[in-house]
């Protein structure tokens, strides 16, 4: 069996068997009693692995602490980040089963940040959900944007994109849709 073949049995699995609570969002699949974020800020160089929900309860501090972490870090604006991304990306991690944390290329973007991206690149979109604390960039060294970018579409909870030239995939809480090679 490929590779390929024995992720996508994995993750086939674990959402299948995977419970739903009803005080969490329906659409997380993978989540389990208690929900991590083990993650490595490539711009600040802050790391961070924190439960933030327990038994369906999202936990206030630990909620913060992601806020933060997530933050414009050029502007150093902190916004609430949406739980549904959150609780994406914890999800991810569990799918494709890695010990090293996620690399955090972009969490939140101030206006003035996003606009100043956009200046320099045309991948940068106008209203991006990075404006409004519900999107990630992220990275694993250990898997590819193929491997993060399928386990996160399992999900079936929000936008995966697919940036294999820059490694990086893209996942947000926003419709469901998908994009990039």
């Amino acid at each position: 069996m490929t590779r390929r073949g024995l992720l996508g049995a994995f993750a086939a699995t674990a959402v299948a068997a995977a419970p739903t609570y009803s005080k969490a969002a329906g659409f997380l699949r993978g989540g389990g009693d208690i929900r991590t974020v083990k993650m490595h800020n490539a711009r600040t160089g802050e790391s961070m692995e924190t439960v933030y929900w327990i038994e369906g309860d999202y936990l206030r501090d630990a909620l913060a602490e992601i806020n933060f972490f997530f933050r414009d870090w050029r502007r150093n604006e902190v916004k609430s980040i949406d739980n549904r991304t959150v609780d994406i990306i914890a999800a991810t991690h569990r799918l494709v089963d890695a010990r090293e944390p996620f690399l955090l290329l972009s969490g939140y973007r101030s206006p003035a940040t996003n606009a100043m991206l956009r200046r320099r690149s045309s991948g940068v979109a106008k209203y991006s959900l990075h404006l409004e604390g519900r999107a990630a960039d992220l990275r694993l060294s250990s898997r590819s944007v193929s491997q993060v970018s399928r386990a996160a579409a399992s999900c079936g909870a929000g936008g995966v994109g697919r940036y294999s030239g820059s490694n990086f995939t893209h996942v947000d809480c926003g419709d469901v849709r998908s994009w990039g090679r």
